[in-house]
């Protein structure tokens, strides 16, 4: 009880010190300082409120001939484009998705960026992904089988970039030109990546950890690869740019992007 008291005592008489500092010091001085106070907590909580705020940027990324700038016409405004549109720089725009266009005001706006698929203009993706709330990776569902090796090598170097494996930056496996009678299941295009991304886990692992110091492993050791053993959401769905058959592909980036 005394120690409690001897406490006590010394807790009143600090409090009167401080209250008898805080007297001496010039009103201007106190006011300062209380403003910069005031001003550090704004300032500290201004910065947590934009860390928490997520980014409304979506990528389209994909081999060149895939159909990306198609689509990516199809959901700013919904332009029909005949044939082949080729990019050699990212288009990028930012938009109330065109599926939305009667909530216009009420949503939140899209910056959906289209990346050149060429492989000489890859390095622009990874300008983009540090920045990325999700990735759209499409692929050519009617010319698939030609192309499997390189499009689930593209693929392979998404999901172990360290931005999308660090930020868990989920992925959308977009099977494009789904409309053509002889176009590739999603089911199948999925399983026939599976394999050959299991493929190239086996070959890549014999590389020298030197050369593959910035990826990381996909999948689980001793285990056949799945997209299911991704630390990002790898999810699989079905569009047709030319035919505006966009509605899993709105969906999935409004999962991400919330409205």
């Amino acid at each position: 009880m005394e120690n409690l008291e001897d406490w006590k005592n010394l807790a009143e008489q600090r409090l009167h010190q401080g209250i008898e500092y805080v007297q001496q010091i010039p009103p201007t001085q106190l006011y300062a300082a209380i403003a910069v106070l005031l001003l550090t907590t704004i300032l500290l909580l201004s910065i947590r409120w934009l860390r928490r705020t997520k980014s409304n940027t979506v990528l389209l990324s994909g081999l060149s001939g895939s159909g990306k700038t198609i689509l990516f016409y199809q959901l700013r405004d919904g332009s029909s484009h005949q044939g082949t549109v080729t990019s050699m720089e990212p288009n990028e725009g930012t938009f109330v998705l065109h599926g939305e266009n009667s909530e216009k005001g009420k949503v939140r706006p899209v910056h959906l960026v289209d990346v050149p698929g060429h492989s000489r203009l890859r390095p622009k993706l990874e300008e983009f992904l540090p920045q990325a709330a999700a990735v759209v990776f499409v692929v050519d569902a009617l010319e698939f089988l030609p192309n499997c090796r390189a499009v689930s090598e593209y693929l392979y170097d998404i999901l172990t970039n360290a931005n999308v494996v660090k930020k868990k930056i989920p992925v959308l496996l977009c099977c494009n030109k789904a409309d053509k009678l002889t176009a590739h299941t999603k089911e199948f295009i999925c399983k026939q990546m599976e394999k050959e991304i299991d493929k190239l886990r086996a070959s890549r692992s014999a590389i020298s950890a030197a050369d593959i110091a910035n990826d990381f492993t996909l999948g689980i050791a001793g285990e056949t690869f799945s997209f299911a053993h991704c630390l990002n959401k790898v999810t699989v769905a079905e569009a047709s740019g030319l035919t505006s058959e966009t509605a899993q592909v709105e969906q999935f980036i409004r999962e991400y992007v919330k409205p």
